[in-house]
């Protein structure tokens, strides 16, 4: 009996913080089972940072450099967290290389901006302007630091809202000062030098069905939305914004779980990158992953509230199964294009692969992946034949299998290399990056505590928007 009060105090005071931290209030446009919204690879014609002038494998090779350094920064966030110092429990913070954005409308009336969707931070946060200061912007502004790409003017919202500095919200930043109007301001430092600030403040946000999806045509209208509103940015250019979609207090995902009808929950369904459709991000019933071949593996707590770490247990080609080093977490990121995997599961994997695969070896580029073949003259269907499966075992018996599209890219005109690269004091943690993701329904599931796999045909399930399509 004492520990049944104990758990059901313990429930009341999650609901309570919950119920502080985030007024969230759902409308929707009609029907009840969520909400997706189009899942833009930055590489992607539909994407403000499209490049024309590059080929496919020269994208998959600038993809690969970019994961490199976001892998490092998420690999020294894990273990400095995760490993007590001296100092205590040292504060994440992700450096900017990212791969997928988001549209979002944000305002009374809507603005309508594209921000980075990112599953290894929380905070969102998206360019404020400085015309029409509202109260408590001027302060907070840098003439000097103006943030890149569009900017929401609060002034012309009937529903901003700043939040004070006693406020649970405040309390959840890394970095907040209180401003003389007792209003909280936040600092957001990250690994590549690049440095946002500003004001955190609640807003609407809209979110209209992307093209294709159930509910084609309809929006969901989110109120009360934490969010910083920032004022100053230095660095390299990041779109308009980020929306957080990580684990902890303040990502889009926890917020919306305030109403109970969406949950703390999330999906996406990633097209491969030859494909030229668009990718879907699920958030709410429609996250649920009930495809034929589902896989679920629980997620592990970690002190780094923003990653979804799963435990990785084995790798299996053929019949030669490799097992895992003891305790060895898995973040699971959309971010990150490689898969970073422990060297002793790295090594005898390359080793298996070379005998198994039928092709002519290449050199590898720039040293940054293990092996690379010869496939020029072979057509791709004939290479894809001749690649085996490889599985990865996870935790609670979870066995994810990763078909030839999941583990080789093309880096160049007739190389094909394996999107696996091995855990180094550069990259001390293990990740499961965005190509190992292609044509899964990934399914996260903070209420359950879950990661759930399914194979899936991403690009036939949500159809490339028009070409005259905004994005």
């Amino acid at each position: 009996m004492p520990g049944t009060m104990v758990s059901r105090a313990l429930l009341l005071v999650g609901v309570v913080l919950t119920a502080q931290l985030c007024a969230c209030t759902a409308y929707v446009g009609s029907g009840g089972d969520g909400f997706s919204v189009e899942f833009i690879h930055r590489d992607s014609a539909r994407s403000p940072f499209h490049d024309p002038s590059l080929t496919a494998p020269a994208r998959v090779l600038e993809a690969a450099r970019r994961s490199t350094v976001r892998a490092a920064a998420l690999s020294r966030s894990y273990v400095r967290v995760d490993a007590p110092s001296a100092d205590g429990f040292v504060s994440e913070l992700t450096s900017t290389p990212f791969e997928y954005l988001m549209a979002v409308n944000i305002g009374t009336p809507p603005t309508r901006m594209v921000a980075i969707a990112d599953t290894g931070s929380d905070l969102i946060w998206l360019n404020c302007s400085y015309g029409g200061d509202g109260p408590g912007l001027a302060a907070a502004r840098d003439a000097d630091a103006q943030p890149p790409g569009v900017q929401f003017d609060p002034s012309k919202s009937t529903t901003f809202r700043l939040v004070d500095c006693d406020s649970v919200a405040c309390s959840e930043l890394p970095e907040a000062s209180c401003g003389a109007d007792s209003k909280c301001r936040y600092s957001y430092s990250y690994g590549d030098g690049s440095h946002t600030s500003g004001v955190l403040s609640t807003e609407t946000f809209t979110f209209a069905d992307a093209p294709g999806a159930r509910g084609d045509g309809t929006t969901t209208r989110v109120a009360n939305v934490n969010f910083g509103c920032s004022t100053t940015f230095v660095g390299s250019s990041v779109g308009d914004g980020l929306v957080g979609l990580g684990g902890g207090d303040l990502s889009l995902v926890s917020q919306l779980g305030a109403d109970t009808s969406l949950g703390r929950r999330f999906s996406y369904c990633l097209v491969p990158y030859s494909v030229k459709a668009s990718s879907a991000l699920n958030f709410g019933p429609r996250a649920a992953v009930t495809d034929p071949g589902a896989v679920t593996t629980p997620l592990i707590p970690s002190q780094v509230k923003a990653y979804y770490i799963v435990e990785l247990r084995s790798v299996k080609v053929g019949n030669k199964t490799f097992e895992a080093p003891d305790r060895s977490p898995l973040i699971v990121d959309s971010g990150t294009t490689l898969t970073f995997l422990p060297e002793a599961l790295v090594d005898p994997l390359v080793k298996e692969l070379t005998g198994r695969i039928k092709l002519p070896p290449a050199q590898s580029l720039e040293r940054l992946l293990p092996l690379c073949f010869d496939v020029s003259g072979v057509r791709e269907g004939q290479v894809a034949a001749m690649i085996p499966d490889v599985t990865v075992g996870l935790g609670g018996g979870a066995a994810v299998t990763l078909k030839a599209e999941n583990t080789f890219v093309e880096v160049q005109e007739g190389t094909l290399c394996l999107a696996v690269s091995a855990m180094s004091e550069q990259f001390p943690a293990s990740i499961i990056g965005n190509i190992a993701q292609q044509n899964m329904h990934v399914g996260y599931d903070l209420d359950k505590g879950t990661v759930t796999f399914a194979p899936a045909a991403c690009a036939s399930s949500y159809p490339a928007p028009s070409p005259s399509a905004s994005v």
